[in-house]
């Protein structure tokens, strides 16, 4: 395993979301790693990535398959997937918690969670000495989103105080796992995080787009200890007591942190009407490029692109995308901008984030740099072009 996280990453990652969802009446489990096949094929897959070029490998077991009661672990699919990445030589950034809770979790919003997912973490490192980048939480905004103001995973509220609740839930669980892990073995959170760009074409927008561009920001103003704007401020302090929000200030840090956007062409969401013709991938990249100057702005930290694929595009637009905004990287490099890499998510197609998983009909979403037979795409051989270059020079 790699003890310094490269200076720029040509990363991939396997699809592992298991949020349980409302489906035809019926609570759904959804389990990526099941109906995608990678279970069944876990050493192969992996032995396929690595031959790419990759190192930096995004990966997760459902925290639910670890715990299967309160405080009793079972072991024995983390053994199988560390034991796999060792064997292909992939530096796994281990993730946690990647939408969905054990069934014995009422949701993020209720509080209990967030101590059962610190004695897990605990537990994990116990076990596991050698990995030293973790996402504890994925996506804490985008979990707080779909599970407490969307209402199409887990809790399945829908109001503005649940959503506060909740972003503060998986802020709290992020931050106390992640002081666990530089403590134990002086390792990194190697975050990931929805990165939305809100677009105004139509200014009785603009106080829309503000509020929600706020409520957004504030993942990152809580992790990094940056007054929270007033309009997220008054939202957060409204769900949560003043107790909760010090023990965050307590542990909020830019130490042992790369920061994660997670950009696809959907993040740039156009508030009025949209551009006649749609918009463009050099459009939506270059938005990203401005927002993504901005944030180092505001918080000075090294960040990497912890998630993109051609997603909401046609598959055959792959090689564009990533040829666009690897240039964008490039760019902000030259201006000394600290871009710690790209990973694309994922390895292989997913399944349903059409409906982003509220209709678990197995139907394929086709991002993957392998297809769901797991035959190599164009982008996945650009992709393998670029990492090995990479890794060359």
């Amino acid at each position: 395993m790699l003890e310094e996280f490269p200076r720029f990453a040509w990363a991939s990652g396997e699809e592992c979301s298991d949020p349980v969802v409302l489906f035809k009446g019926e609570l759904v489990r959804v389990d990526e790693l099941e109906t995608t096949g990678h279970l069944a094929r876990l050493e192969k897959d992996l032995s396929d990535i690595a031959d790419l070029g990759v190192e930096i490998w995004r990966y997760g077991m459902p925290w639910r398959r670890a715990e299967i009661a309160p405080g009793e672990y079972d072991w024995s699919l983390w053994d199988r997937a560390l034991g796999a990445c060792d064997e292909a030589g992939l530096t796994p950034v281990v993730d946690l918690c990647h939408f969905g809770l054990p069934d014995h979790y009422a949701g993020f919003c209720d509080p209990e969670w967030v101590d059962g997912f610190i004695a897990y973490a605990e537990a994990f490192l116990a076990r596991y000495s050698e990995p030293r980048f973790f996402t504890p939480v994925n996506e804490p905004a985008v979990t707080a989103l779909n599970s407490a103001m969307t209402g199409i995973w887990n809790d399945r509220r829908t109001s503005p105080g649940d959503f506060a609740l909740a972003l503060v839930h998986c802020m709290l669980a992020d931050l106390e796992v992640s002081s666990r892990i530089r403590e134990d073995r002086d390792g990194w959170n190697v975050m990931a995080e929805g990165f939305q760009v809100f677009a105004v074409t139509d200014e009785a927008q603009q106080a829309q787009a503000d509020w929600m561009q706020s409520n957004w920001q504030a993942t990152w103003d809580l992790r990094f200890g940056v007054a929270l704007d007033p309009v997220a401020e008054a939202s957060i302090a409204g769900a949560v007591g003043d107790e909760i929000l010090e023990r965050i200030s307590s542990l909020a840090t830019k130490t042992n942190v790369i920061a994660g956007h997670d950009f696809y062409p959907p993040s740039v969401l156009p508030m009025g009407p949209a551009p006649e013709g749609g918009v463009s991938i050099a459009q939506r990249v270059d938005l990203y490029e401005e927002a993504a100057r901005r944030w180092h702005e505001r918080y000075g930290v090294d960040f990497w692109i912890s998630e993109t694929s051609n997603l909401g595009l046609p598959v055959e637009q792959g090689i564009e995308w990533l040829e666009t905004l690897f240039a964008a990287a490039e760019r902000m490099l030259d201006d000394k901008i600290p871009v710690r890499g790209i990973c694309w998510y994922s390895r292989g197609d997913q399944h349903d984030w059409d409906s982003g998983l509220a209709r678990p009909e197995q139907c394929v979403t086709e991002v993957g740099l392998f297809d769901i037979n797991r035959k190599q795409r164009p982008v996945g051989v650009k992709f393998g072009q670029y990492a090995r270059q990479c890794r060359q020079t």
